[in-house]
């Protein structure tokens, strides 16, 4: 007999058991690029000093600057309580004219702290486009300028400061700020003209030169913006530089002038008491010197990692 063909059997529809699994197609996952701010502020996180430095100088100022106006003394009230010790009624106690010394220590950090700041941002101002001038136009006008830099660099900071202050002493404290930023600036143009250097030869600034860019747009909108790493930086530096100058100014007696007063002032006039055993009067004005100077210097650290990862430390 002839063999009949065969009939493919139907297909059969393949339902999944209650036990097994579904197939799903493979799936991408992509991370989202992070920003150069969110990149910066993640290392900067990394550094605990630097972390931790930054709430301490935060707490600084808004003891100086709050609590101080909420304390129940004035830096200018005596009171009847004579050479007291740190007491509750007087945490920091009392000098030997009944002066409350916590009162006075947050009034000398809030004028220190404003000197300080003032002169951080005079002095990287002017550095700034001090340097960044010399840096892109070179040649003889770059010397020049950095000529009269470093014959600024030349001069002794605290001799000149000084002097300077000794004629100035009636104008304020504003006018101590003045002459400790125009003797600080050359620090920071010598900073951000090295940075200039490198960057005017970078091809975004060809670019622009050859799209017609003039030369002020070039440096403020296309050199500037790159170097404001270092230039947080050197404004940290500054302050911790401005902190230890004005007390070494008002320690010899040309900072801040009575009945005003300073972190300085305060240990300058404690020179006596602590022979006489009053040792407090000599030691809180120092405690937040070395506060505010360690918590600048920590946290200028950990920008510098943060804008330079190639120099950050290995951390366990």
């Amino acid at each position: 007999m002839p063999e009949l063909p065969r009939e493919d059997p139907e297909p059969t529809e393949i339902t999944p058991s209650a036990g097994s699994e579904r197939q799903y197609p493979e799936r991408e996952f992509t991370v989202k690029a992070r920003t150069q701010t969110q990149l910066v502020l993640r290392r900067f996180l990394q550094h605990r000093l630097a972390v931790v430095s930054v709430f301490v100088l935060l707490a600084v100022i808004l003891l100086a600057f709050v609590g101080g106006p909420l304390w129940k003394y004035s830096y200018t009230d005596i009171t009847p309580d004579n050479s007291v010790p740190p007491s509750g009624n007087h945490p920091f106690g009392t000098d030997n004219l009944g002066y409350d010394e916590f009162a006075r220590v947050l009034r000398g950090t809030q004028r220190s702290l404003e000197i300080a700041f003032s002169v951080a941002v005079l002095a990287t101002a002017i550095g700034t486009v001090w340097g960044a001038v010399a840096g892109y136009y070179r040649g003889w006008l770059d010397s020049l300028m950095m000529r009269i830099a470093d014959l600024f660099l030349t001069i002794p900071i605290l001799a000149a400061g000084a002097l300077l202050s000794h004629h100035f002493q009636t104008a304020g404290w504003w006018a101590l700020a003045l002459v400790i930023a125009g003797l600080a600036w050359p620090a920071v143009a010598r900073i951000v003209r090295g940075q200039t250097l490198s960057l005017r030869e970078k091809e975004y600034v060809e670019a622009a030169r050859s799209m017609g860019a003039k030369d002020g747009r070039i440096i403020f909108r296309h050199i500037l913006p790159n170097v404001i790493g270092q230039i947080i930086v050197v404004v940290t530096i500054q302050i911790a530089f401005a902190i230890l100058l004005e007390s070494s100014l008002s320690y010899l007696g040309f900072g801040v002038q009575p009945p005003d007063t300073s972190l300085g002032a305060l240990i300058s006039n404690a020179q006596s008491a602590l022979q006489g055993g009053l040792w407090w009067l000599f030691y809180f004005p120092g405690i937040f010197i070395i506060l505010i100077s360690l918590s600048v210097n920590f946290i200028g650290d950990g920008l510098r990692d943060a804008f330079d990862p190639s120099q950050q430390r290995v951390r366990a």
